[in-house]
């Protein structure tokens, strides 16, 4: 072939790539969520998605894959066909994860494209309304008066609700029996039923337990307040320092991924979350809602790979 033939293919090729990215999607899209029905994942990457879909006009289908940490369902993202009809939606637990397992089946890295964030929001230390603890205060001298009497649930080991529970433990040295769950629905299920005594519960799947009376809120994990409950202190506040950690969720790829798919999902994702209607009712969830580009995106993750494996290292947890 002489070099006008390989001009002429060459040009042929990007005329193809760039109609199928026009043309994208033209069947319906399947996203994987890595936790639970009704966690905060499963909330979050929901609201987001219905909107993209109205969008797309074509469905999105959610498929929940709880379990490890949201790695069961990262799994099985990463080895899908990188033609953006696969999705997945994690939280924060996707960059904790390498740190916490030590034979994870994918590379974080290497096995993903970083397509969007979605939100942030903080988690909440709650306890049954019935519970003898009002305040932070006196869940840290119950938990030092007897300890390992108390037991805390976690939605799996290396969720961000399992990294604020270590977190919390290092800061304030009580001792208590962690007991990790599939999901938060199922914590908070123990937790009303009085078999735990405290979570680290996302906001967004507490929130209507915690106004309607059923759970006490004791603190949130972030650095101030949020605007959903407005007289809940930050852990600073309540006396704990150095305790601080948000929970955040994105949308992610198998590696891979045309450029131009990434652009438009990227795209639309962002518009959902710039939506009045989908920011409003995120924000009454407890959720800020995030915006970057795919690049910025994989530079934040990257970063939060490292934070995190810092976090957990101090801690002193070993690889699973």
């Amino acid at each position: 072939m002489d070099f006008r033939k390989l001009i002429v293919a060459a040009l042929a090729a990007a005329v193809a790539g760039g109609a199928g990215a026009q043309a994208y999607p033209d069947k319906p899209v399947r996203v994987i969520i890595s936790f639970t029905p009704g966690s905060s994942t499963d909330i979050v990457g929901r609201v987001v998605m219905s909107k993209v879909s109205e969008y797309w006009g074509q469905p999105v289908v959610a498929e929940n894959r709880g379990g490890a940490g949201g790695s069961i369902g990262s799994r099985e993202v990463a080895t899908s066909a990188p033609d953006g009809y696969t999705l997945l939606i994690n939280s924060n637990a996707h960059t904790v994860n390498p740190a916490i397992y030590a034979k994870l089946p994918y590379d974080t890295v290497k096995d993903f494209t970083d397509i969007a964030p979605l939100a942030s929001q903080p988690n909440v230390l709650v306890v049954n309304a019935t519970s003898p603890h009002k305040s932070v205060a006196d869940f840290v001298a119950a938990a030092k008066a007897k300890p390992g009497a108390i037991n805390i649930g976690h939605a799996g080991i290396g969720s961000g609700t399992h990294l604020s529970t270590e977190r919390f433990i290092a800061a304030t040295g009580v001792k208590v029996e962690e007991v990790p769950f599939k999901g938060t629905p199922e914590v908070i299920t123990a937790l009303l039923s009085d078999s735990v005594q405290a979570y680290f519960a996302p906001i967004s799947a507490a929130l209507s337990a915690i106004k309607g009376g059923k759970l006490r809120a004791l603190a949130v994990t972030t650095d101030k307040r949020n605007a959903t409950l407005p007289d809940v202190p930050t852990l600073a506040e309540a006396g704990v320092k150095n305790a601080s950690s948000g929970l955040w969720f994105g949308v992610w790829g198998p590696a891979g991924m045309p450029p131009a798919v990434v652009q438009k999902i990227s795209a639309d994702v962002r518009k959902a979350l710039a939506d009045p209607g989908i920011k409003e009712k995120l924000q009454g969830l407890g959720n800020d809602t995030m915006d970057m580009s795919p690049a910025d995106f994989s530079k934040f993750v990257r970063e939060e790979i490292a934070i995190y494996g810092k976090v957990i290292k101090d801690a002193g947890i070993k690889p699973q």
